[in-house]
């Protein structure tokens, strides 16, 4: 059945997995006979992929939604992703939503458009997560520089305080050799720098029994790669191995994020994590005692059910005295369904809010101190965007750099100067 529809555009919420897949879903309405164009432009069908890690993401989606529907009326509008797949209720409900599609049908969306009539109720397609078992692979070609490449999916991490396991199902990965295969397709198209993602990145393990260590070993192989980053990885499943082989590496960074959440054992054994604070400690001082330079930054959630005044203090005093380069603070969002949703000592907003301002300004503070080692040193600098003739690029530790340049540095690995600490980034000069 040929489609009336010509146009789509994409919103995407949430991590870079939720990035790699919207890529490859646009990949697949092109090679049905789309054209994409921006989310700005007028669309015949928009397409918003949603996250669903906070209820503020959630929210993020029904305006969006709101703002589509009255600036095009007559478009189609699809919500996949895991609001999607949590929720498919609560978006049927929503006026001007004709398509909801949950993740284990996300990748036939283009099909669903083709052969469907969209003159009523939402259509739906869904699965429960128990059945999510496949693996679909995708990546980003969305940014020029940087690709955005799916490894795993999944998470079979029980954390008293996440939906992801019942939005995205069991941990499952693809193979070694298909990775391979999509990176050498990602360098064969120009880009320099190639981000490993997933739910829980270091859950990798093929059906021929590689690891995670065994693909970024055959990953570190390949000719053309400039730089291989992970996107995020536990500290139980950051070994020393890793670490160790990483700082040998010519091609993996040294960039790492590896989630905290808190710095309260009481804390931790509550939302079931898989480490204490002394087992994280030990993590960031191997990354030290061989990657002296390393970024390395850390997620932490203010508020959750039960913390005490003490519980923040010690988690406060922990990030203080720890080497970390920054924090990603998040508010606990309680969320149905998890065990934390059946924990009643709830942590006022207001304490939550006075809570969150003291690890950011603590963030700030240790930014700007691993900033402050690099002024006067030089550093390759890979170029992504330029505004107003200020180009935008990262060093292989992820320090973004901007530079005065009337040239196009797009995608050229330039030598700079880093001559001023910004706090969210470092002012350079091309040397």
């Amino acid at each position: 059945m040929s489609t009336p529809y010509k146009t789509v555009a994409f919103h995407t919420l949430g991590c870079k997995l939720n990035f790699s897949e919207s890529s490859t879903i646009a990949r697949n309405f092109e090679t049905s006979g789309f054209r994409q164009v921006e989310f700005t432009d007028s669309a015949d069908v928009y397409l918003i992929n949603t996250c669903s890690v906070t209820d503020n993401a959630d929210r993020k989606c029904r305006k969006i939604i709101r703002q589509i529907r009255r600036k095009s009326p007559d478009s189609i509008i699809a919500v996949t992703g895991c609001y999607a797949q949590l929720k498919p209720d609560e978006l049927y409900k929503i006026d001007g939503v004709n398509l909801i599609v949950g993740n284990g049908e996300k990748f036939d969306i283009p099909s669903y458009i083709e052969h469907h009539h969209f003159n009523g109720a939402p259509i739906v397609h869904h699965s429960e997560s128990e059945k999510l078992d496949d693996f679909h692979s995708s990546f980003s070609l969305a940014e020029r520089t940087r690709a955005f490449l799916k490894i795993q999916d999944g998470c079979d991490y029980p954390c008293t305080y996440c939906t992801i396991p019942l939005a995205r199902g069991k941990s499952r990965s693809d193979t070694v050799e298909n990775v391979i295969w999509q990176a050498q397709a990602i360098l064969n198209a120009g880009i320099q720098e190639i981000v490993l993602t997933g739910v829980n990145v270091g859950e990798f393990q093929s059906a021929e029994g590689d690891g995670f260590f065994e693909l970024i070993c055959a990953l570190d192989t390949l000719g053309g790669l400039d730089r291989l980053r992970i996107s995020s990885i536990e500290p139980n499943l950051l070994t020393d191995e890793i670490v160790d082989f990483i700082s040998s590496s010519r091609r993996l960074v040294p960039h790492f994020h590896i989630p905290l959440q808190s710095g309260s054992d009481r804390i931790l054994r509550l939302m079931r994590r898989r480490y204490n604070s002394r087992f994280y400690e030990r993590r960031i001082q191997k990354i030290r005692s061989v990657l002296p330079h390393a970024n390395i930054g850390a997620d932490v959630i203010v508020g959750f059910p039960g913390e005490t005044d003490m519980d923040f203090q010690q988690t406060w005093q922990f990030i203080a005295d720890l080497d970390l380069s920054y924090l990603h603070v998040f508010s606990y969002s309680p969320r149905e369904n998890t065990p934390a949703w059946f924990m009643t000592e709830g942590v006022p907003q207001a304490q939550i809010a006075i809570r969150s301002r003291m690890l950011h300004d603590l963030s700030d503070r240790k930014r700007r101190l691993f900033l402050d080692q690099f002024l006067s040193t030089t550093h390759e600098v890979l170029f992504e965007s330029t505004h107003e003739g200020l180009w935008t690029g990262h060093t292989r530790n992820f320090i973004k750099v901007k530079v005065q340049s009337r040239d196009c540095l797009e995608n050229t690995v330039q030598p700079v100067k880093l001559v001023k600490n910004c706090l969210s980034y470092m002012e350079g000069m091309i040397r």
